[in-house]
């Protein structure tokens, strides 16, 4: 775990660490992808990447979970996207958002499926998030769909999820997508997901991605 005095210097210190993984894929293979998670925590990191001097015309840049939402609503990570890390220099990054104009999330699955297919995979960089409930993406327990989710059949990228905690139906990344992704960090915040963190168990989703090996990267601060 890297643990870091505020959540600005952590952002700045993510930022960096995203920006350096991007730009190693970018010289290998001339192009890459980011995942990146929604909420409220990953603000300040999107207003630092957006910063950083990259190729991103040459990156794509897409969502780990989103709800099924319009991109206008206050709970679409989609709009958070818009509004804060498509900005400065990486306004010319291609963002391929995980909803689409389909009524439900089963509805549009097999589009966004297509859409996460025509990324550059496997994924260069992706940045998890944590619930205090021990979710990440949309791998919430209790989920409808999360064993398929965790373990889907091959060539399913996306899963839709429907769980009480959740609220509204979503659309989040398979387990696979996730773990096959070249460098992966977690990106938590605040003294109640520390303490989760260090007293995880089985049963919380976001086991299933500290398993990876590599191990996620953890970026915590106060």
């Amino acid at each position: 775990m890297r643990v870091f005095a505020s959540p600005q210097a952590l952002a700045e210190a993510l930022a960096d660490a995203v920006a350096a993984a991007l730009q190693a894929r970018l010289q290998r293979d001339g192009q890459a992808a980011l995942a990146v998670s929604g909420g409220t925590t990953p603000l300040n990191f999107f207003e630092a990447l957006s910063a950083k001097e990259l190729n991103w015309a040459a990156v794509s840049i897409t969502l780990v979970d989103d709800r099924w939402v319009a991109s206008s609503s206050p709970r679409s990570n989609a709009g958070l996207v818009w509004q804060h890390l498509l900005k400065n220099c990486a306004k010319a990054a291609h963002f391929l958002p995980l909803v689409n104009a389909a009524p439900t999330p089963e509805a549009g699955r097999a589009v966004t499926n297509q859409t996460v297919a025509a990324l550059a995979l496997p994924l260069a960089v992706v940045v998890l998030g944590m619930g205090t409930d021990g979710h990440t993406a949309s791998f919430f327990q209790g989920g409808d769909r999360l064993a398929q989710a965790l373990a889907p059949a091959p060539g399913v990228l996306v899963e839709t999820m429907r769980a009480k905690a959740a609220i509204e139906p979503r659309i989040t990344l398979t387990l696979p997508v996730l773990l096959e992704a070249e460098f992966v960090a977690l990106h938590i915040e605040g003294d109640a997901k520390r303490s989760l963190l260090e007293n995880l168990t089985s049963a919380m989703p976001v086991a299933a991605v500290l398993k990876r090996q590599p191990a996620p990267e953890i970026f915590w601060s106060p």
